[in-house]
């Protein structure tokens, strides 16, 4: 039975140890990431599933449904088991099926978390994060309300997502992050910028979309690895984000229960460094 433990530990600003490999609560929901998923049951069976499997690490948002993912959580897993760590998010809104607009407005931000404090039925939130900058608002501003929020004891640690370098460290500037969530995937390097300044500043960095291979699927080199070790291509690209560095958390996510066998399953394989080497080419 695959075992998300294999994958190696992070310990989250010091104080949260999680496995690396964590599972992303967004496609629980319907399509669109719009209102509840057809079948209700088996989304609460892949979370549990998922616990099951070692992992102990969710992430979320109040903008995944809106409201859903995070009441499916509360519904499966409440009261959470000893050690499971969930993340949410706050900063975007939903205005119809596919529409994200940004909200980073104190009031907004406040509202956003108690609510989800609501949904998810907790007292503390462990890790809450700043979905997006919004360029209407101060970004200082945005940052100035999780910190007041984490200052009443409402959040244990705060993270900051779609950020770069720049905006990360203005962050730092106002409250200590303990993680920063951006798209990453062996496809799309954009963020490595802000992976290097997170591996140097031992920053957990937790790529979303984080098998976005696309197109890469059919790389020579990836199809060859993914043989070689008996395994999917997407399982490899998983373990690639594993290995390349170890400040890494991927989350990937389904609504499948055989897909998050197979996504826990991808923290067993142990690549090579010279594996690694070839697949990090691909993209460049």
């Amino acid at each position: 039975m695959p075992d998300a433990a294999t994958s190696t530990t992070f310990s989250i600003a010091g104080d949260l140890e999680v496995n690396r490999l964590g599972f992303g609560a967004m496609r629980i929901t319907g399509d669109g990431v719009w209102g509840p998923p057809e079948d209700l049951e088996n989304a609460r069976a892949v979370l549990r599933r998922a616990v099951e499997l070692g992992v102990d690490f969710i992430d979320t948002a109040d903008s995944y449904g809106p409201d859903v993912s995070e009441e499916l959580i509360a519904d499966a897993l409440h009261p959470y088991p000893h050690g499971v760590v969930v993340a949410t998010k706050g900063g975007l809104e939903r205005t119809g099926p596919g529409q994200w607009p940004r909200n980073g407005r104190p009031e907004h931000l406040r509202a956003a978390c108690e609510g989800s404090l609501r949904r998810l039925r907790l007292e503390r939130i462990d890790l809450y994060q700043l979905h997006a900058p919004d360029e209407d608002v101060p970004y200082e501003e945005s940052v100035g309300a999780i910190r007041e929020l984490q200052d009443e004891g409402k959040v244990r640690h705060v993270g900051v997502s779609n950020v770069t370098v720049e905006q990360l460290e203005q962050a730092r500037s106002i409250v200590e992050v303990a993680t920063v969530q951006n798209r990453f995937s062996l496809g799309d390097r954009d963020a490595q910028e802000v992976l290097d300044h997170c591996e140097r500043e031992h920053i957990a960095f937790i790529p979303w979309f984080p098998l976005g291979a696309g197109d890469l699927a059919e790389a020579p080199a990836l199809t060859e690895i993914a043989q070689r070790h008996d395994a999917s291509p997407f399982q490899i690209a998983l373990a690639w984000l594993l290995h390349v560095s170890p400040v890494i958390l991927p989350i990937p996510g389904t609504k499948s229960l055989a897909h998050l066998q197979e996504s826990v399953a991808a923290g067993e394989i142990a690549l090579s460094d010279d594996e690694v080497a070839q697949l990090s080419a691909i993209a460049e």
